[in-house]
């Protein structure tokens, strides 16, 4: 049996408050990571890290994601040339989410779509009957 890449959380003082590093993964073995420019500090992309992606990126300062609909490890720029180094990792309060600030490679982009953030629409409800609708930011 293999030993765990993380210790398990500990106490609710020790997560919040400790100094060791105990991602709380949900019932999929997942915590959330955001992705920031280390430069201007705009929310680039919101993915998933396993323990192994995780332990990845640690270890290579390179972003690791764990692809839900591809079941895989995704080595983000590894194809695109769209690496993100990561320049420093955040915790939240209880562990179960992750902040990096990056620098991006290649074109500077990081959505599939080609643009250079997955965040890129605005919600907005419609005047007429309260429903909410999507606008592409900046049209």
């Amino acid at each position: 049996m293999s030993t765990p890449p993380f210790p398990a959380p500990g106490s609710r003082a020790e997560v919040e408050e400790g100094t060791a590093f105990t991602p709380r993964f949900d019932g999929n073995g997942l915590v959330s990571c955001i992705a920031v420019d280390a430069r201007d500090g705009q929310v680039l992309m919101l993915a998933h890290m396993n323990a192994e992606s995780l332990r990845l990126t640690l270890e290579t300062g390179e972003a690791w994601y764990w692809s839900r609909s591809r079941g895989e490890l995704w080595h983000k720029g590894a194809t695109s040339g769209q690496v993100q180094r990561v320049v420093e990792m955040r915790v939240d309060c209880d562990q179960d989410a992750v902040l990096i600030r990056v620098e991006v490679g290649g074109d500077g982009g990081c959505c599939h779509t080609g643009r250079r953030a997955c965040f890129y629409r605005t919600v907005t409800l419609d005047p007429a009957d309260g429903r909410p609708a999507l606008r592409t930011a900046g049209a």
